[in-house]
């Protein structure tokens, strides 16, 4: 794996708006070690969660390229695209992202069937994730049984549960009340320490951020400010 995870060169994002181009990003440059921690924050429209987008492969940027796990992003198709984030991915979203129809413990098998990877002991696997998320007696409950602090806590560990060389966190807490928000930040970064994943995230959250080895903030497209603990 390279000593950078994760580089930007150059990245700018514009979209058609009213006859011209509404820039999003501005050239944007990013380096971050495998194995760090990196939040990115900023105010609504600063362009945070376009970035994360595009730095895992789900959108294309108007000029610039990404640099993903050793992969130049830029010259692939999206199925090959698909292929670099089922091999070296992981995803924690604001609204969770569960399948309501599977329980907590298909919902964490879901990455390792998507790469064709169930062996015998995957069942075994995710039910020592979920236990370690506290929700060992929780394993057969659909998602409409789960509290939202659960329903996050399953989506991390299905996150995990692919050993994925960058996890990309976007408002992992948004949704939650400051009890679960803890639990959750919490075991977040437990989990990427245990597993030594790369983390990112995005966030409002500046407590959150704050746990971070690395700090970008970003204003208008740009990044402005960048600290390190």
């Amino acid at each position: 794996m390279p000593e950078h995870i994760l580089i930007t060169e150059k990245l700018s994002k514009s979209f058609p708006s009213g006859g011209s181009e509404l820039a999003i990003l501005h050239g944007i440059d990013l380096k971050v070690v495998q194995g760090s921690t990196c939040a990115i924050v900023g105010p609504s429209g600063s362009g945070k969660t376009t970035l994360l987008g595009l730095c895992a492969g789900l959108d294309s940027p108007t000029s610039g390229e990404v640099i993903l796990a050793g992969r130049k992003l830029g010259g692939l198709s999206e199925d090959e695209r698909a292929q670099v984030r089922n091999e070296s991915v992981g995803f924690v979203f604001q609204n969770f992202q569960l399948i309501p129809t599977l329980t907590a413990l298909e919902n964490v098998l879901v990455p390792l069937e998507l790469r064709g990877e169930k062996t015998s002991n995957a069942a075994d696997l995710a039910h020592d994730l979920l236990v370690d998320v506290g929700l060992g007696e929780r394993v057969t409950h659909f998602p409409s049984q789960l509290s939202g602090g659960e329903q996050q806590r399953v989506a991390l560990a299905r996150a995990f549960i692919g050993e994925p060389a960058i996890l990309f966190a976007d408002e992992p807490t948004g949704n939650l009340d400051g009890e679960s928000s803890a639990m959750v930040e919490e075991m977040l970064f437990e989990l990427n320490k245990a597993k030594e994943t790369t983390l990112v995230i995005v966030t409002h959250d500046r407590e959150l951020a704050d746990k971070a080895g690395m700090v970008l903030v970003m204003r208008d497209g740009r990044i402005v400010e960048t600290t390190s603990a």
